[in-house]
């Protein structure tokens, strides 16, 4: 069976695992700063924080920029479900922009209307969807106007980068950029997520923020006459500053991602020449499109989404799925929008305000695309939707 998505695992991999369990410390050890320097440099931001997972770097980011009772998040329909939650987990509210059919990203046309019906936004969450890039200046230039915080969620974007040559998370157009590591994104670490900034700022409330809000560094101490004896700090003293979170990330994990980093610019590679293989078999094919159209060569290529006309071709997307799962290829839908989700209704989403996000969701599948998909699996996967679409 070919998945639509699977990690890459080499035994210089399992070998940094193994080096941590027999040697190291397993958690809040210095192999999580060597972790965070390495995606730091990659992406050319002044600081990163690895935490848990990428939701939690989205909500500690939602947090810092002020969403709250009374305060909007703003982000796309097309993507997990976990870019809207954050909003609400920050105790905010959550609205939608729309995608520009031709990138499946937010619009930016769209996001100027959304941030006039909600003055009070605080936070605005472009995903770069499949790897591709938003129109950050666009994004970035109607969110300053608008006084809201931009954060860019690229959990598919590591190793992307912007037209002007920088890679995403550098946050030259936002003040964070939230990564996630689980086992179908760039890199992995099992679960994981990494929040890039260059404010200084936002990085040390984030390290106390996802450590039950416990000061770190040389934060200050707001109790001194506990803190020190005779001008000298007592060695078990720590205070709680924030409302922080147990989102820690462990050594083991990061040990894995330092591995997987040396092989990024490979993963990247093999990706895109995947992706210009399944270009150039499709491109003469009525029944299925690319559903991003522009900016192929600054995408990370996390997913291969094509648009089909399945009621052209006069066959159900399920069917069609299950088809080629009997044949043994798996494929996916990304995503649902989250307007439709029983969830978001009930908050009062009306589904029928998106309709460009709807359109892409009746077309959409998701083809195989990983770093160990062979060009024979590949010419299989091809010779079946030849079969079933030519």
């Amino acid at each position: 069976m070919i998945p639509y998505g699977k990690h890459h695992i080499d035994e210089e991999d399992i070998q940094a695992v193994v080096d941590v369990l027999r040697c190291g410390t397993l958690t809040q050890g210095p192999v999580i700063e060597v972790f965070e320097r390495e995606i730091a440099t990659y992406v050319g931001a002044k600081y990163a924080v690895a935490v848990s997972s990428g939701t939690a770097a989205l909500h500690l980011a939602a947090i810092i920029a002020g969403v709250g009772p009374g305060k909007t998040l703003i982000t796309s329909p097309i993507t997990f479900v976990a870019s809207a939650n954050a909003g609400l987990y920050a105790g905010g509210e959550v609205a939608f922009a729309d995608i520009d059919p031709t990138t499946v990203n937010m619009s930016p046309a769209s996001l100027k209307l959304v941030l006039e019906k909600n003055p009070n936004t605080k936070a605005v969450v472009p995903v770069h969807f499949a790897g591709l890039p938003c129109d950050m200046p666009a994004i970035k230039k109607l969110s300053d106007d608008a006084g809201a915080v931009v954060i860019e969620d690229a959990a598919h974007a590591l190793g992307a980068s912007y037209p002007d040559g920088r890679r995403v998370g550098c946050c030259a157009h936002s003040l964070m950029t939230t990564f996630s590591f689980h086992p179908v994104k760039s890199i992995v670490t099992g679960e994981g997520g990494m929040i890039t900034t260059n404010s200084e700022d936002v990085y040390r409330r984030l390290l106390r923020l996802r450590s039950h809000g416990i000061n770190k560094l040389d934060d200050t101490f707001f109790i001194s006459s506990q803190a020190f004896t005779q001008g000298v700090q007592n060695p078990w003293y720590y205070e709680m500053q924030d409302l922080g979170f147990h989102y820690r990330i462990t050594d083991i994990q990061c040990a894995l991602g330092i591995s997987q980093m040396k092989k990024i610019d490979a993963f990247i590679s093999r990706r895109r020449s995947l992706v210009k293989r399944y270009d150039n078999a499709f491109v003469d094919l009525n029944l299925i499109g690319l559903a991003q159209t522009s900016g192929r060569d600054f995408s990370s290529h996390h997913l291969y989404p094509v648009r089909i006309n399945f009621a052209a071709a006069d066959i159900p997307r399920s069917t069609f799925m299950n088809a080629l799962r009997q044949r043994g290829v798996t494929t996916q839908v990304h995503y649902i929008p989250v307007t439709i989700q029983p969830f978001y209704q009930r908050l009062g989403c009306i589904s029928k305000n998106y309709p460009k996000s709807n359109k892409y969701y009746e077309e959409a599948l998701s083809l195989p695309l990983y770093v160990d998909l062979t060009n024979k699996q590949q010419d299989e996967i091809i010779a079946l939707l030849l079969e079933f679409l030519g």
